[in-house]
């Protein structure tokens, strides 16, 4: 999962599906970064931990980190949140099957859409309780792709 400060919505997405992957017993790996080196080390944003915690996820042991060409290596799909973080992965990737593991988060839930998850940071708590849902639906479709993938 991928944002660009990796405080708001990309640990927010990686705790959901964590949660979820935890619920339906399916042995799978989940980390989320960011590209910005501001927030490297901090503990995802108060509003995040909070809207997080309403809903039973715990992503306060979370900390910032930044994107490394080697997640290409660790993990099998790479999901963004928006239009810069896809061009930040895609500037990053060494070659098509790199390429290839890079998709929108919410093109999980309107396939090729490239619609985004919206940067919650400089709004309300009304802005990071949209984002859970959002981010809630995509993970809730992750989680039936990889059902159903068994």
């Amino acid at each position: 999962m991928v944002c660009l400060g990796n405080i708001c919505r990309s640990p927010m997405a990686e705790g959901i599906l964590r949660h979820k992957l935890d619920q339906h017993d399916i042995n799978a790996g989940v980390d989320s970064a960011g590209f910005e080196p501001f927030h490297k080390g901090d503990p995802p944003d108060r509003r995040s931990v909070e809207i997080t915690r309403k809903y039973g996820i715990d992503i306060s042991g979370t900390r910032s980190r930044l994107f490394n060409v080697s997640d290409f290596d660790h993990y099998d799909k790479i999901f963004v949140m928006d239009k810069r973080n896809y061009m930040d992965v895609m500037y990053e990737a060494r070659n098509e099957d790199d390429k290839e593991k890079v998709d929108f988060l919410l093109n999980q839930i309107n396939p090729k859409s490239k619609n985004e998850v919206p940067d919650p940071y400089y709004g309300g708590n009304e802005g990071f309780e949209n984002v859970f849902r959002l981010i809630n639906q995509a993970c809730d479709r992750i989680i039936i792709d990889l059902r159903t993938s068994k």
